[in-house]
């Protein structure tokens, strides 16, 4: 089981603190119920049968392990380092967050909970919320910023279909933040049937450290992969960072094997100068402050206030970023850069024309990344990128980005 969690030198102590980072800063009403989490999940993980059945999940109904497929045809075109892809778009229902939403519910089965809520950006971390609530018979309700209801209808639909209730959240900004907001109220209100699975490493103690345990299955599944292809450990890893549940799944492995260099990438928007065109919390303009729960950098003004946001992907475009990341930042451990979202489309074409892969535009984000990088580094390099989800969710943003008149003239069709 310790191999299974990897722990390492970044790890959180008792108090959720990863250094100056985390910790747990909620209203009196919330206490016992983080400290009945903790205490749960620290017996949980310490549990044979609790991982084994997780496994059992992982592997006969996720599909896990995921591929790690080498991109033949982008690597001979840029002419540099090796191109690896950890395609987490295979997972059941598209993405990564599968991983933490399977730990998370078999930790509410274990509590006794009836009830999952979740808040959810680009509707991937809540699609696979109401999928595993279906699987376990379980009450769900998620909460999604109403801006991002319209962005991501799909996921909405099939959310529906899978029986949760979707909350279009109408306050704030209508975004994930607000969605965010909206689950933790939810909580406070019912607190002894209810399970909040969070969907990314952030939030208050236990939470950071949870969803990055159960998203380590990524980095462990790597290592094997890339010693089987390569046989040796990867030169770079690459991932695309909002909350950053996905990065922090590719790197924990991985973070104490001093060779192995690590790049997360946010969003960039329209340009990282102007607060309000991009996600970018590392990039400058972050500033050092509690929010939700968790001590963390997050674009805000100088009264604390959270700014707006902007990406061209649904599910970037939270303004804070989780507290080990913060953590891995202050150390240099990790190199945090960013993608602007022209570079991000450019990036989704490249792969969909070269590999025959869609790639959800937060992995785009990624993409773009390993893009720049790869022409600068010797072909005996490798570089593993993280694709996070796959990109079927995305197509009223993608179509609408580029243009396409077939599309949208096939919408007015169905819309009459």
């Amino acid at each position: 089981m310790k191999n299974f969690f990897s722990p390492n030198q970044y790890d959180a102590d008792q108090l959720g603190y990863f250094g100056q980072f985390g910790g747990s800063f909620v209203p009196e009403l919330l206490v016992p119920v983080l400290e009945e989490l903790t205490k749960a999940y620290e017996e949980a993980k310490n549990d044979p049968s609790f991982i084994a059945e997780l496994e059992n999940l992982y592997k006969n109904y996720s599909g896990r392990p995921t591929p790690l497929y080498f991109a033949e045809n982008l690597t001979r075109q840029l002419g540099g380092a090796k191109i690896y892809f950890k395609n987490e778009g295979l997972n059941h229902t598209g993405a990564h967050k599968i991983n933490h939403c399977l730990g998370q519910a078999l930790l509410a089965k274990r509590m006794g909970k009836k009830r999952l809520i979740a808040e959810t950006g680009a509707g991937q971390h809540g699609l696979a919320t109401a999928t595993v609530a279906a699987r376990f018979g379980l009450e769900c309700v998620v909460y999604m910023g109403a801006v991002d209801v319209e962005r991501q209808r799909p996921n909405v639909f099939w959310m529906e279909q899978l029986g949760a209730k979707v909350v279009a959240v109408e306050h704030g900004t209508k975004r994930l933040k607000d969605a965010v907001t909206a689950a933790l109220q939810d909580l406070i209100a019912n607190p002894n049937d209810t399970y909040y699975l969070l969907g990314s490493a952030l939030g208050p103690h236990p939470y950071p450290s949870m969803v990055r345990d159960f998203q380590n299955i990524v980095g462990r599944e790597v290592r094997a992969q890339h010693h089987e292809m390569e046989n040796k450990l990867p030169d770079y890893l690459v991932a695309c960072v909002g909350g950053g549940s996905n990065a922090i799944g590719l790197f924990n492995d991985f973070l104490n094997e001093p060779d192995v260099k690590m790049i997360a990438v946010e969003a960039g928007g329209r340009g990282v100068e102007k607060i309000g065109d991009h996600a970018a919390r590392l990039q400058g303009q972050g500033k050092l402050g509690v929010v939700e729960g968790y001590k963390s950098y997050f674009l805000t003004d100088d009264d604390g206030q959270v700014q707006p946001t902007h990406s061209i992907s649904a599910g970037l475009d939270y303004a804070g970023i989780g507290p080990e990341h913060a953590r891995l930042f202050e150390t240099g451990r990790v190199h945090y850069t960013y993608a602007t979202d022209d570079k991000v489309l450019a990036a989704f074409k490249t792969l969909a024309r070269t590999e025959g892969i869609f790639a959800a535009l937060e992995s785009s984000h990624a993409v773009a990344e390993a893009i720049r990088l790869a022409p600068t580094l010797p072909k005996d390099k490798t570089i593993v990128v993280n694709l996070s989800g796959r990109g079927d969710k995305d197509i009223f943003i993608v179509a609408e980005a580029v243009g396409d008149v077939k599309w949208k003239e096939y919408l007015k069709t169905k819309s009459g």
